[in-house]
């Protein structure tokens, strides 16, 4: 929700566009937009029938459904685990890399911490972008990747209980190994209503990672990040584990971190043979200094990270312990994401666009209403530069909340 002064927007005509659908870009379109909605796609530009109207000329920009990102810490000098202000403030910041909707992300605590901090997220109203949900990463994980997990963390139904409610009115969207001990004893908790969890974190087998997709594990997160191989049993026999489950069910989404080092984008290719594009989604995963500039460090629980170029993934700092250099997040935005998929996967914008938005849509039930430029859906759009592919302008349920000097 977003906090305005008037119930509904002006009245709207966008002009001038190259309208990104789908499966094509198509010019001398006009999109009418009203109380929050796309009204009307007409192929010229039809009079007003009534009222006053903003006419805004896109002078050959790509108008593009509003991108949703599912899974992020932070970005810029913000991450949501410092709290409601730091939430207030991504809002704001995020519609400047097009995004329209996303999931704030959460990161393990001590329970009671943990239970408080969603609490009053949850409070907080969007000043621009979207939140549709909160991303509780942890701490029902095999493995802790970057994440500070307590190793004897055991499955906790009043836990689950408790953090859905002090989620609401929004989801919460669970992360789940299914290789953690007793998960399915959590995932109903989890899953019911029909809320996805995502599975990430793991080495589990083939059984178990079907047995968690068919309670509700329907989607991976960061795939191929933090996703072993179980360990091998024959000398020479690649085992095959969670990435093989879950690529051949027809049950899942994936979506990657698009940066060239979390994952080589041949495994992307692969995934979009098994899926197709409405089964891959871009997500950015990012942390605290993403999109800025490399040459600072940033704090990251007791250490920091840093950034080897502008969308380079983080990195921890040589002082960690355990992982000195490691991963920690990425640097990127989603616009980034987006042009990376045109340049590492070969695709055409309207392919690149979609696995921004109405994939991720879909993986949380919104494909009726969001993710693309379509009457009757809400007014979440981006209008993109012609040359660099850089957002210009940012609406969210019709509402201008970015717009970029020319």
């Amino acid at each position: 929700m977003n906090v305005l002064e008037n119930p509904f927007p002006e009245k709207q005509i966008i002009v001038g566009a190259r309208v990104v659908f789908p499966d094509s870009v198509e010019e001398g379109i006009c999109v009418i937009l009203e109380q929050g909605k796309i009204s009307r796609i007409a192929k010229e530009n039809p009079p007003p029938d009534d009222g006053d109207w903003i006419r805004i000329d896109a002078n050959g920009a790509y108008l593009a459904p509003g991108f949703i990102d599912l899974h992020i810490h932070g970005s810029g000098e913000f991450i949501v685990d410092d709290g409601p202000d730091a939430l207030r403030s991504l809002t704001k910041l995020l519609p400047s890399y097009g995004v329209t909707g996303f999931l704030p992300t959460v990161c393990p605590a001590k329970k009671a911490d943990h239970i408080a901090l969603v609490a009053d997220l949850s409070e907080v109203q969007s000043a621009g972008t979207g939140i549709l949900g909160f991303f509780i990463e942890g701490p029902f994980l095999a493995l802790p990747g970057s994440l500070s997990v307590d190793p004897a963390q055991q499955a906790d139904l009043e836990w689950v209980s408790e953090l859905r409610q002090a989620a609401s009115p929004y989801k919460a969207i669970f992360a789940a190994s299914p290789d953690f001990p007793n998960i399915q004893s959590l995932l109903p908790a989890m899953t019911s209503g029909g809320i996805p969890a995502f599975i990430t974190h793991t080495r589990a087998d083939v059984a178990d990672t079907l047995a968690a997709i068919e309670a509700g594990a329907v989607h991976a997160t960061h795939f191929y990040d933090v996703f072993y191989s179980p360990h091998e049993k024959d000398p020479g026999v690649r085992p095959c584990g969670a990435v093989e489950a879950i690529l051949s069910s027809p049950k899942t989404s994936v979506d990657f971190i698009l940066d060239g080092e979390h994952v080589d984008p041949v495994a992307v290719k692969l995934a979009l043979c098994c899926k197709g594009i409405d089964g891959v989604c871009l997500i950015t995963d990012a942390n605290r200094g993403a999109g800025s500039p490399p040459g600072k460090r940033y704090p990251f629980g007791d250490y920091e990270i840093s950034f080897a170029y502008e969308g380079a993934p983080a990195r921890l700092s040589d002082s960690h312990p355990s992982a000195p250099g490691g991963l920690a997040g990425s640097g990127l935005t989603m616009d980034q994401a987006v042009r990376n998929a045109i340049k590492m996967l070969d695709l055409e914008l309207p392919q690149a666009v979609a696995m921004a938005s109405s994939s991720p849509a879909k993986v949380l039930g919104l494909e009726q209403c969001k993710g693309k430029i379509k009457t009757g859906y809400d007014a979440d759009l981006v209008l993109l530069d012609a040359t660099s592919l850089k957002p210009v302008r940012t609406w969210v349920g019709g509402f201008e909340v970015y717009r970029r000097d020319l």
